[in-house]
């Protein structure tokens, strides 16, 4: 029998980006997800991301057994607050470089959206006046293949990106990812957290790409503080569950079942 994964997105990502991770991952895992977060109007996007938190749990609950919360960037800072608010929803968490905020860097972010800097610590002044509207999805995929940000991808997962990262507009292509609300969501990073390092609960691997300037050794060490806590790296930048998908499965693999041997002989 397949067990639940379910995945949250980097911000301005959609989940069908991820589709060679996913595909990756069967049969054995079942992968769930949200197309995009932050889009349901029932969850606006506020300060701290506590309504995206609540959206992935409100998706949580209408599982009938916990899950293994996988997230990238964004995605994971959404499982690490979900777990610590509700540990019954989770089997374990993996957060692909995301960052275990210290009390420092929180403090930091906090100064930051008071006085009005946070669009020089986030991606959000990148993001503010970038391109969004495109012709035609091969002018779409010439332009992305000569940023930075994606010249390092997996051909497939930029294909992916360029397909489901893309919706019919008027005169051509725009961005489905709504960039406003991309731009709010890095705006309101979180300064607070539901709770500490230490009181979680359930098993988190902290996964760090080897070129990342997102996860630094500073974030890898707070993982030492989680009772069930381990650091991880592969090749690869912020973006590296898209640029190796595969060896990204691979790890997930070896933590599902590590974890549910260590559960089994737990329960035994």
């Amino acid at each position: 029998m397949s067990q639940s994964v379910f995945f949250a997105h980097a911000n301005g990502f959609p989940s069908a980006t991820y589709g060679k991770l996913f595909a990756a991952l069967a049969p054995d895992y079942q992968v769930q997800h949200l197309e995009q977060h932050g889009h349901d109007p029932r969850f606006p996007v506020d300060d701290n991301w506590q309504n995206l938190v609540d959206e992935l749990i409100a998706h949580l609950e209408a599982w009938q057994q916990p899950v293994w919360g996988v997230g990238h960037s964004l995605g994971g800072v959404l499982h690490y607050h979900a777990a610590l608010r509700r540990p019954d929803l989770y089997r374990g968490v993996v957060m692909l470089d995301s960052p275990l905020l210290t009390r420092v860097d929180q403090l930091v972010i906090r100064a930051a959206k008071r006085f009005g800097f946070i669009d020089r610590i986030t991606p959000a002044g990148r993001t503010v006046g970038r391109r969004e509207a495109f012709t035609d999805l091969a002018e779409a995929r010439s332009y992305f293949a000569g940023k930075t940000l994606f010249n390092r991808f997996d051909p497939e997962c930029l294909d992916a990106y360029v397909q489901h990262g893309l919706r019919p507009a008027e005169h051509g292509l725009r961005l489905r990812f709504d960039p406003a609300t991309e731009i709010n969501i890095y705006r309101s990073v979180p300064h607070t957290s539901p709770g500490r390092p230490q009181q979680l609960q359930v098993p988190l691997a902290l996964v760090r790409g080897r070129h990342s300037r997102v996860v630094m050794a500073h974030h890898a060490r707070l993982v030492n503080r989680v009772p069930q806590g381990e650091y991880h790296s592969l090749p690869g930048g912020h973006m590296f569950p898209l640029e190796r998908p595969q060896d990204t499965a691979r790890l997930l693999r070896e933590l599902f079942s590590r974890w549910q041997g260590q559960d089994m002989e737990r329960s035994a």
